[in-house]
């Protein structure tokens, strides 16, 4: 049942704005269909739970319900804490948070681009996070799992068994109860990290399957878990040479991988890291939709690509934004895309997003979400819309913020 505290939270209709120029595709013409409205809301009250500063979150959708975990700052103990809550209604109103208690006492290294995650399949959940190793900045992933739907969480199994540093991890459900993991770690100490799997059928007590996907990938880029159209998994991750997106695909549930090519040709040659992944979505009529950002000389942005073929080839990169866009994420239900991005402007980074309607052919422009600084979005189809999330900037630190777009 929705928290009774979220009569307290503020949540209101927020008119956003159209920014002339900002988001703007040249296309077949948009179809007429009214734009979405965004309700801004507050999924948490931080200073009811006694937490300051969410360092991190994630949302996933199950069956209609929507489930979030998000990593937060105690107030009297500075400690971390870890907790999950629900959604039945799109994201308007949430359950009240439950800490997941594998993560008590225990420093943790989730923050935002390297994020706890959550998946769920119907009373199963998984949450993976980062935990503190031996040196600071670096560690191995943790794990709690849930049978009763998040009531009660224990401590799952590390997806390697191994205390090497793990990070950038990413989860996914299947139709048939598994779980898939992906990350990054450097294994063979070769300086390089590579894109690690692994897949459990008990939601993360024990895992199988621990293999490499690809044993050379940009060291600090976010990775996103999606089923394909022929029912498979997609990994979009950031490669290294060149440091162009790339998609890796399974059509056995993980047993064996395969690189599917890039995602956008840019041959960005960069020798660091950007420190910025993709999004990666499948539409209602089993195209995929992605959205990437890359540094490439005189192609500076964030990007649209559509592929027809299950990720065979892509259409040619579409510009979503200006210039300074750049953390973005994408979502597709009910005959729509909504991209979400952060950019910065002469006030600081604020969020935006624009929609289309007809396969990404033609975008509206962009609209302002957050009211204040405010970056790393994420966007979720729900059953009655769409929901963003983000990190937004307070006096006392970040909170988490959402608009639900109807």
């Amino acid at each position: 049942m929705p928290n009774s505290r979220t009569a307290h939270f503020w949540i209101a209709l927020f008119s956003v704005v159209g920014l002339p120029g900002c988001g703007d595709i040249p296309g077949l013409g948009q179809p007429a269909a009214k734009p979405l409205a965004a309700t801004l809301t507050a999924p948490v009250d931080l200073p009811a739970l006694h937490l300051q500063n969410v360092a991190s979150f994630d949302v996933y959708l199950d069956r209609n319900r929507l489930h979030a975990v998000f990593l937060a700052t105690a107030t009297d103990t500075k400690t971390p804490s870890v907790a999950y809550l629900h959604s039945d209604d799109g994201g308007l109103h949430w359950s009240a948070p439950q800490a997941i208690a594998p993560s008590a006492g225990r420093p943790i290294e989730s923050k935002a681009g390297n994020d706890i995650q959550i998946a769920a399949s119907g009373e199963n959940l998984l949450a993976v996070w980062q935990a503190t190793g031996e040196l600071p900045g670096m560690g191995p992933l943790a794990s709690a799992y849930s049978s009763d739907g998040g009531q009660t969480w224990a401590a799952g199994a590390k997806p390697t068994g191994s205390d090497a540093d793990q990070s950038h991890p990413d989860l996914l459900a299947d139709t048939d109860g598994r779980f898939h993991a992906v990350w990054l770690d450097d294994r063979d100490e070769n300086g390089y990290q590579g894109l690690r799997y692994a897949r459990s059928s008990d939601a993360g007590q024990h895992w199988e399957l621990a293999q490499t996907i690809d044993d050379t990938s940009c060291s600090c880029c976010w990775n996103r878990l999606a089923t394909g159209a022929d029912g498979g998994i997609n990994a979009l991750y950031r490669d290294m040479v060149p440091r162009d997106m790339a998609l890796a695909q399974s059509a056995d549930a993980g047993a064996t991988w395969r690189r599917a090519g890039s995602v956008g040709a840019f041959d960005w040659r960069f020798d660091g890291c950007p420190h910025n992944g993709g999004g990666l979505a499948l539409a209602d009529d089993r195209t995929l939709h992605s959205v990437v950002w890359t540094g490439a000389e005189n192609r500076v942005g964030l990007y649209h690509m559509q592929s027809n073929d299950n990720g065979a080839s892509w259409t040619p990169p579409q510009r979503l934004g200006e210039g300074p866009a750049f953390h973005a994420d994408i979502a597709a239900g009910s005959g729509r895309l909504v991209a979400v991005w952060d950019a910065l402007g002469p006030e600081g980074s604020r969020v935006y997003f624009s929609e289309s309607a007809d396969s990404g052919r033609s975008w509206l422009p962009a609209r302002q979400l957050s009211p204040a600084a405010a970056s790393f979005p994420r966007i979720v189809a729900t059953p009655n819309g769409f929901l963003a999330m983000w990190l937004e900037q307070s006096p006392t630190g970040k909170v988490w913020s959402a608009a639900v777009l109807q």
